[in-house]
């Protein structure tokens, strides 16, 4: 566990950098895994809903999306564009979680890159009986209004800072959502301290998981989308 006084450092120049590069890397090296990728036992074909990060959109997800479908289950994007960090947007993937839920007669499971795993933990703290587990991938919720290089963008959109945004928000993101939740980290990310994208406390329902990926490569990281695989295939209805 981290102690409250640890100072929380933005990752190193180097790493900030070279993220671009060691993205590109882990997409194109992924390319022949999920190809070829064949699993072990058919998904039971629920709900998986996938939320990209601060500024990204559909076809950032798309490669992930695309390789949860060949697992058997059912991916859905956000439906949203841009993810611009809007708070009303909580509201509309309640919705769309609920209408998920319904339809499929199934839990939902939630995939959230960075941004979009703080998105995920905020809808799972609200409809948790909607939901089956959460995944989130490079996601800074220890500390949306700390030390990285992400903050910069969403001055530049909305005017403010991140802890401007709401503060009982803010306040909430921390706890983690009563339900199955695994925090996928990497100590190469180049954009947010990895300090601040894992749960202080592990327990039977949540988990942090460690790998060697570069923050904007999460989505295609052919560890990441081991993982992944092991998770939806791990937790049942």
């Amino acid at each position: 566990m981290m102690s409250n006084s640890q100072v929380i450092q933005r990752p190193s120049l180097l790493l900030f950098i070279t993220e671009g590069l060691r993205s590109v890397y882990d997409r194109a090296s992924s390319i022949k895994f999920r190809n070829e990728f064949q699993p072990q036992v058919k998904g039971d074909g629920h709900p998986v809903l996938v939320i990209p990060g601060f500024l990204a959109g559909e076809l950032s997800t798309k490669p992930l999306r695309d390789f949860v479908n060949k697992m058997g289950y059912t991916s859905y994007d956000w439906k949203l564009g841009r993810n611009y960090g809007r708070i009303e947007d909580v509201e509309t993937m309640i919705t769309q979680v609920e209408k998920l839920q319904e339809s499929h007669g199934q839990k939902v499971s939630l995939i959230g890159w960075s941004l979009g795993g703080i998105y995920c933990r905020e809808i799972a703290k609200r409809k948790p009986r909607k939901i089956r587990q959460i995944i989130t991938l490079a996601s800074p919720f220890k500390g949306l209004n700390k030390a990285n290089y992400a903050k910069w963008a969403y001055r530049l959109l909305n005017g403010k800072h991140a802890d401007e945004i709401d503060p009982d928000l803010l306040a909430s993101i921390p706890r983690p959502a009563p339900i199955p939740t695994t925090a996928i980290y990497s100590k190469k990310d180049g954009i947010v301290p990895w300090a601040l994208c894992i749960e202080d406390e592990k327990n039977d329902l949540h988990q942090n998981i460690e790998v060697d990926s570069a923050h904007l490569g999460m989505g295609f990281d052919k560890e990441v989308l081991e993982l992944i695989a092991h998770l939806l295939s791990e937790h049942k209805q």
